[in-house]
């Protein structure tokens, strides 16, 4: 297996971490205090190319493959999970889901606007009691005339009050779902208040709520009934993004707490003398290469155009499980001041713990990985 990036890839790379290091590492902490999404960046993300990663260039966007993308993702991590996260919202699920299953003229009607991020995307599956199960759907889409109505409720949605367009998924039949575009002005649509969350303080997350909303069947994607296979093609490219994202806020994590140990000094030398905290980074640093390197391969499979669900869940198990394990040992190493809003690492800590949850939880990726595993069999 070649492991080496192309040089364009790694240009792609290298032009982000420098917007990274300029633009938003030094303004993270600020935005997380204020708790909202700093919007005014946005045209900023579009400039660099970043709201329309995966979109073609012909439909105004950057065009980039899954590896390039794993590799924008991370740098983004690096730099702020609530930037890297709503930007993942956006590309991966919103964007990656009119990728998979939009028709030809709602690609051209929805992509260009989403890809020159003249507003972002949002993408609405969770509910209140349907996560993790989500045929058990209970948002509705009734047929009325040559439309449809749609009601329900959709919980613990990224970019749900600030997008202007939602990819809804919702029951036509028992256990059988349908995904519908739905501008954010629709009459029957609203967002509710943003969460209050442990983590990704500048990340909007809302619930949505959806009073007899009517939509044209002209703005329902894919096929009728069939959206659960799409969502799971869309959950698989996005799963690769999680985990590479995760990487980028571990190694931020690692970083921090390499060059504050090289610094620190107790009982008459740097702490990065002392073996226990040389094994804690050494530690650290092999877990994430491990997983950024299961990453890159889903990455790479599916570039290739093969299969790679059973890869994308053991790269994002893995590396979203790295990520906390590496931020945790970060503010360990940093001890009192790891612990102190003024430090990143304590923000760090809290925004990685919603990689293990998010786009599927660790337990459900196992469920995944071993299912695989029993039918191979």
């Amino acid at each position: 297996m070649d492991l080496r990036c192309r040089d364009d890839q790694l240009a792609v790379r290298d032009a982000v971490r420098a917007f990274v290091r300029e633009r938003i590492w030094p303004r993270a902490s600020g935005w997380s205090e204020a708790g909202e999404f700093p919007i005014a960046l946005l045209p900023e993300l579009a400039g660099m190319g970043l709201t329309g990663l995966t979109v073609p260039t012909d439909q105004g966007g950057s065009g980039l493959d899954a590896l390039t993308t794993a590799l924008v993702a991370e740098e983004l991590g690096a730099g702020d999970g609530s930037i890297a996260l709503t930007l993942a919202a956006h590309n991966s699920l919103c964007i990656g889901h009119l990728l998979v299953a939009a028709s030809a003229e709602q690609k051209q009607r929805w992509l260009p606007p989403l890809a020159r991020g003249e507003h972002l995307g949002a993408w609405a599956l969770t509910e209140p009691g349907a996560g993790s199960d989500a045929v058990s759907s209970k948002t509705t889409a009734r047929r009325d005339g040559a439309g449809w109505v749609l009601n329900g409720q959709k919980q613990f949605i990224t970019n749900g009050s600030i997008a202007k367009l939602i990819v809804v998924i919702a029951a036509t039949a028992d256990r059988r779902l349908t995904a519908f575009g739905v501008r954010s002005d629709q009459p029957g649509f609203r967002a509710g208040p943003g969460e209050k969350k442990m983590g990704l303080w500048a990340s909007d997350t809302a619930p949505l709520v959806l009073e007899d909303c009517r939509i044209s069947d002209a703005d329902r994607i894919g096929e009728l009934g069939a959206a659960f296979g799409d969502v799971r093609k869309v959950l698989d490219r996005g799963r690769i993004g999680i985990g590479a994202l995760a990487i980028g806020l571990g190694r931020a994590a690692l970083e921090t707490a390499t060059a504050y140990a090289k610094e620190r000094r107790q009982f008459g030398k740097a702490l990065s003398e002392f073996q226990m905290i040389q094994w804690k980074l050494a530690t650290a640093r092999t877990e994430l290469d491990a997983g950024r390197l299961l990453i890159h391969r889903a990455a790479g499979l599916a570039d290739a155009g093969k299969p790679f669900t059973r890869e994308a869940s053991m790269g994002k198990l893995y590396a979203t499980e790295a990520a906390s394990r590496a931020a945790n040992a970060a503010l360990q190493v940093l001890g009192g001041y790891g612990y102190l809003r003024d430090h990143p690492v304590e923000r760090i800590v809290r925004d990685a713990r919603l990689m293990e949850i998010g786009e599927g939880t660790s337990e459900i990726q196992r469920i995944v990985i071993a299912r695989d595993l029993v039918l191979a069999s």
